[in-house]
């Protein structure tokens, strides 16, 4: 698309002669002898840049530049000036100009302040946008239930610490979605988000794509490339699945966070980053240690702030909100709703893949369904399918409630405690008794300062 220059000067040799040389360069060009004539074409033809004399008759530049900012924020706008009025020209600039160039100047040295002018818009507009995408894919953490309030409260707490963050829960729970919240809440927020899937790359090529390598560092390395920690410098690093890292690329990791600084593969310099890091793992990681596949010296290095995700069968007060969210993401004309019948099942259904089944499971019903009402057939058949009746191997839960009442915690207390006199202290087997993963079980335990 070619780019579209406003010209606004009253003299007219002026804006001939400018006219003349950017068309050179390949700019399409319109041009102004007055400001209030400039505003008009800035209203109809939305240019790409402006080029602005600031001494004009009956409206200057400043008062030309402050109504075009209130018409486009975003446009880039460069200041014709002469020596005398250099200290006006620098308040333009605190008002919104990109640059001013004094009279007289040579056209090449505005042909590259232009250029430079419009390479610094596009790449703004390219980040916004890529922003926007970032936010379209990962969505935003959606929920009611005091359980994700709680997550909630604790990602506004550690947004502006500089300290690492480790977030554990099932796949699916939102880990991403989570670190990217964090990110956003942060001081960082205008800095690049950059994740990375440890369990995603060979060990070789990981070391790589972290730390960058230089140009002939092994075959292929045609040229130097930067590695992730660069890429986030200033930023937020998001590391998901660390506990799938080689134990080789843990100790280098570890060196990285306590000296912040490492060599790319095949150099020498040391290069210095200041990058807040967020992990997060799906398995858990203290079993990860006792196996022997996690450092114990990176774990607490990672956990520093420590965040788990609840799986979705134990907030499933937030289904109904989550099915809401997920059909106004996949049809925006908000023309779809979903019968009562078909949300009891996903409301019973058990999620083993969380929110990410739930999204994928709404998505494909959206685009099965023909009308406006999403029904049960709609469902794939794992949900459709009824519940069925208790074995003969399973008995009636019986609680003798008193007249005055119990308190929840304390039955959930005892359960646990009874599911690990029953498991001889097994904390899985135990965990599998109550029907709830070992890390929701080790997250309650801790909450009720219980000692497994």
């Amino acid at each position: 698309m070619m780019n579209k220059i406003l010209v606004i000067d009253d003299e007219e040799h002026m804006c001939w002669a400018l006219e003349k040389g950017l068309r050179q360069e390949g700019y399409q060009v319109i041009t102004a002898t007055r400001g209030k004539q400039g505003l008009e074409l800035l209203r109809n033809e939305t240019p790409s840049l402006v080029i602005l004399d600031l001494k004009m008759p009956e409206m200057d530049g400043l008062e030309v530049l402050i109504k075009a900012k209130d018409l486009l924020p975003n446009l880039p706008v460069i200041m014709i000036t002469a020596h005398g009025t250099i200290d006006t020209a620098i308040e333009a600039m605190k008002l919104g100009a990109t640059d001013y160039i004094t009279k007289p100047f040579d056209l090449d040295e505005l042909k590259l302040v232009v250029k430079q002018a419009i390479m610094v818009s596009h790449l703004q507009e390219e980040v916004s946008f890529l922003r926007s995408e970032l936010n379209k894919r990962y969505g935003r953490i959606v929920g009611n239930s005091q359980a994700i309030q709680d997550v909630c409260t604790l990602i506004e707490r550690v947004a502006d610490s500089n300290a690492t963050v480790l977030i554990t829960g099932e796949s699916g729970t939102g880990k991403e979605v989570s670190a990217l919240s964090i990110h956003q809440l942060s001081s960082r927020r205008e800095k690049p988000f950059v994740p990375i899937n440890c369990a995603a790359l060979p060990e070789s090529l990981l070391e790589s794509e972290l730390f960058g390598h230089e140009k002939g560092a092994f075959t292929g390395a045609v040229a130097r490339k930067l590695g992730r920690f660069e890429l986030a410098n200033h930023g937020t690093l998001f590391l998901d699945e660390v506990t799938e890292m080689p134990l080789s690329m843990q100790v280098k990791l570890l060196r990285v966070l306590q000296e912040r600084q490492f060599e790319r593969v095949g150099g020498t310099e040391s290069i210095k980053v200041d990058v807040r890091v967020i992990a997060a793992t799906n398995r858990d990681p203290l079993e990860s240690i006792r196996n022997g596949t996690f450092r114990e010296d990176l774990y607490y290095r990672l956990n520093v702030l420590p965040i788990h995700l609840p799986p979705l069968r134990e907030r499933k007060e937030d289904i109904s909100l989550l099915v809401m969210h997920f059909l106004e993401k996949f049809n925006p004309s908000h023309n779809q709703f979903i019968s009562p019948d078909a949300m009891g099942l996903l409301l019973s259904y058990e999620w083993p893949g969380n929110i990410r089944e739930l999204q994928n499971v709404v998505e494909r019903a959206v685009i099965l369904s023909q009308g406006h009402e999403i029904k049960s057939h709609h469902l794939p058949k794992e949900i459709q399918r009824t519940p069925t009746s208790k074995t003969e191997e399973q008995q009636e839960l019986i609680i003798n409630f008193p007249d005055q009442g119990i308190s929840f915690e304390d039955v959930e207390k005892e359960l646990i405690l009874k599911a690990m006199e029953k498991s001889n202290g097994n904390q899985t087997k135990a965990a599998q008794l109550l029907g709830i993963t070992r890390s929701a079980l080790l997250y309650r335990a801790q909450k009720y300062q219980l000692k497994l």
